[in-house]
């Protein structure tokens, strides 16, 4: 029976696994999902598959600079708890991550899991090891890599913000400041020019629909109307890019107008904040303690 991809990312997610054990356990089984789980714990290979379930939604972001500071990667290690994200180990498991995808840039993060570590295990591996020692779910999230062609900045915000810049031009100190700004600020692009046409028309129709029910836009003429509207559009794309945005360190000036008198060119720019977008469990701590004294 062929193997499907879906079906080793799936026994993947269960089981915390390497994807050639995941591979060659549902070879073995003919496909079946849970004789596969049920056999690599067997043998030993599945210590995290009653932890892969859990909400890792605490952590560390970890940034690390090529010597030349020409590229940079920045990487988003989970675990559950916010006392673990503190623990050494698994601080330098998520250093050790940053390092291999820097020195590698790999295409995803599969292949990121796949690469070698120092002690010679791969990522993934390593991450199987800490489950069992530490006992909670630990995921590798998400990295990205920035290439500059000038220097790139970095800025961490203890270990939950990350954000990276990419240097058209500019030095080392306008490039750090300008990731101090995306940390702080968010901007969800660089300029205007690349916000999405559909992003826009989107917003257009929201304001255009205020207008029809604004007594301060009634009974004046359609021009006079979509002049007021674009000076909305304007202001709305000042507010979510980076070079129309107030300079953090600055605010009587913008962005922009900080980056032409330091001579700088932003290319890119990535920020990572733990856990965003990862909808996390209310725990009841008084109920949880409960559990534990009745021994449930």
């Amino acid at each position: 029976m062929a193997v499907t991809a879906e079906a080793v990312k799936s026994l993947r997610e269960r089981t915390g696994a390497g994807m050639m054990e995941c591979k060659k356990a549902l070879v073995e089984t003919n496909g079946d999902l849970d004789a596969a789980a049920e056999l690599m714990r067997k043998a030993g290979l599945a210590k995290a598959d009653k932890k892969a379930s859990r909400i890792a939604a605490e952590g560390v972001v970890v940034i690390e600079r090529s010597a030349d500071a020409k590229r940079a990667a920045i990487v988003e290690v989970n675990c559950e708890t916010d006392f673990v994200a503190r623990e050494q180990d698994f601080q330098n498991f998520a250093a050790n991550v940053a390092k291999v995808a820097l020195a590698h840039a790999p295409a995803d993060l599969e292949a990121l899991s796949a690469l070698s570590m120092e002690t010679g295990a791969s990522i993934d591996e390593a991450r199987r090891v800490l489950i069992a020692k530490i006992g909670e779910n630990i995921s590798v999230r998400r990295f990205a890599i920035l290439d500059a062609p000038a220097v790139t900045g970095a800025y961490l915000h203890g270990s939950r913000i990350g954000a990276l810049v990419a240097m058209k031009s500019g030095d080392e100190a306008v490039a750090k400041d300008i990731a101090m700004h995306v940390a702080a600020i968010n901007p969800a692009r660089v300029s205007a020019a690349e916000v999405p046409a559909d992003e826009v028309a989107k917003e257009r129709s929201i304001f255009v629909e205020q207008a029809k029910g604004d007594p301060k836009t009634a009974g004046k003429p359609q021009e006079i109307v979509d002049k007021i509207i674009e000076g909305k559009i304007r202001k709305w794309l000042g507010e979510i890019t980076l070079l129309g945005q107030p300079f953090v360190k600055d605010d009587k000036q913008t962005v922009e107008q900080y980056l032409k008198k330091a001579g700088g060119e932003v290319l890119a720019i990535i920020r990572y904040e733990v856990g965003a977008g990862i909808e996390k469990k209310q725990e009841d701590f008084a109920a949880e303690v409960m559990k534990q004294v009745r021994g449930q």
